[in-house]
């Protein structure tokens, strides 16, 4: 049967860059040696000799031209960034096994320099603690003259695959990190660091609660959240709000899939069942509500919700994904 259609407007499609023609950008190989370092580029230089490291090489980058630094530095000056996700002891364990038995370190972590002494990797933390369980002494890094690279943790870390719960932890960390360093720039523009404005919000709750069951409200959170204008500062309170709201509106679900398995429903969909029942959203035409709007919504309808009318072929047509926590 087809669905009705709504009228709502649907959240717009990420634009992909198109491909280029072939040969058309960035430097030939003769054109990116460097043989003299300037301006911050030097200052990493020297930063690097300061903390006992040695540079094997600088160059520049083949794409957009700026200075880069091959080097190999003492581990022990070596720390992830303070805002990414936590490790994980499974993979940095089988890392190491697995560097241990090719006896060679092949893949250099990037670095940047840290804010008083030694080096941050935004994308390399695993890799480095794998090394740290081998007992290295050493590491080989490409440090990155530009400390705007230690915000761009999701587009770099490609080790392991993020999930929502992951992925909106790093964003929370890192916008505290951005507001720490200027609190007064707009958060629009942060785009490429934080990548959805929803993940701000969801990261919030994460951190009040790590098994919160984001995975039920994303989906709704990103349709009704953007970018704002305002200072970070600022922003963050709308952030604050909203998760508050969430974290509410959760709780009320929470009693529902209560009440249902007290009814004998077992399922890993209750709580999506129980999220699309209460979601006003496909029914309405034209714009949808600001999200805090929808949120007092939806825990009304949940305070209300009759588990008696429910039955079991209802919940047999829920499709989705499970929950991230119950």
């Amino acid at each position: 049967m087809a669905k009705a259609k709504t009228g709502m407007k649907r959240a717009p499609a990420k634009r992909r860059a198109k491909k280029a023609k072939a040969d058309t950008r960035g430097l030939t190989p003769a054109d990116c040696r460097l043989d003299m370092l300037s301006g911050v580029a030097e200052e990493v230089r020297e930063r690097v000799v300061k903390e006992g490291g040695e540079i094997i090489g600088t160059y520049k980058d083949p794409l957009g031209g700026s200075a880069l630094l091959a080097c190999i530095l003492p581990i022990s000056k070596v720390e992830p960034t303070p805002f990414q996700r936590d490790l994980s002891d499974t993979h940095h364990r089988k890392l190491a096994d697995v560097i241990d038995k090719t006896g060679i370190f092949l893949d250099p972590i990037i670095c940047v320099t840290a804010p008083e002494t030694g080096f941050w990797t935004p994308n390399g933390m695993h890799r480095l603690m794998a090394m740290r369980r081998l007992g290295a002494k050493s590491v080989t890094a490409l440090v990155v003259p530009k400390r705007e690279v230690a915000w761009q943790i999701l587009a770099l870390n490609t080790e392991k695959a993020h999930n929502l719960r992951e992925k909106s932890l790093e964003v929370i960390r890192i916008y505290r990190g951005l507001i720490a360093e200027d609190e007064k720039r707009a958060e629009s523009g942060f785009t490429f660091y934080l990548e959805e404005a929803s993940f701000v919000t969801m990261g919030i709750c994460y951190e009040k609660n790590g098994k919160f069951a984001g995975g039920a409200y994303n989906s709704i959170v990103r349709r009704l959240t953007k970018f704002s204008d305002e200072p970070l500062s600022t922003a963050i309170k709308e952030h604050e709000k909203h998760a508050e709201l969430l974290q509410e509106l959760d709780s009320h679900v929470a009693e529902v899939i209560k009440k249902l398995k007290a009814r004998g429903f077992i399922s890993p969909y209750l709580r999506a069942f129980v999220v699309s029942r209460i979601n006003p959203l496909r029914f309405m035409q034209g714009d949808p509500p600001p999200l805090a709007v929808l949120l007092k919504t939806m825990t009304g309808r949940a305070a209300k919700f009759n588990t008696e009318k429910v039955k079991q072929e209802d919940l047999a047509s829920t499709g989705g994904a499970a929950d991230d926590a119950d």
